[in-house]
């Protein structure tokens, strides 16, 4: 079966960092372009990067230039976000979703890993 899954979330102090991991499984991982996504309360879901299925090709929302950086490892199965210098905004469930690159119809999400920027 496919599964899709986050760690590394938890609650930081302003300025402080996490690297987030998402797992995959049950699905050829390296045909997938990989995203993170996140959402606060009360908030639409908002896309935060993107990594192309062979990890040559990035990009980021603006809120995340200079901050974050995605990577993938496509021998682990494995995409990251490393997250620096975070903010209290930051704060949200953060998930990540995997396209296919042929059709960009089939789609996998996680379920999310909580992350907290609190003073």
């Amino acid at each position: 079966q496919v599964q899709l899954v986050e760690s590394g979330g938890g609650l930081v102090h302003p300025g402080g960092s996490l690297r987030l991991s998402c797992a995959a499984s049950g699905f050829t991982f390296s045909n997938y372009v990989m995203d993170w996504y996140r959402q606060a309360p009360g908030k639409e879901r908002e896309w935060v990067a993107r990594i192309s299925s062979t990890g040559t090709s990035i990009g980021y929302a603006d809120s995340a230039k200079g901050r974050f950086t995605i990577s993938r490892d496509n021998a682990k199965n494995t995409v990251y976000l490393q997250m620096n210098s975070l903010k209290a905004e930051d704060t949200a469930v953060y998930f990540c979703k995997a396209t296919w690159v042929l059709s960009g119809a089939r789609e996998y999400w996680g379920q999310g890993t909580q992350v907290t920027v609190s003073s």
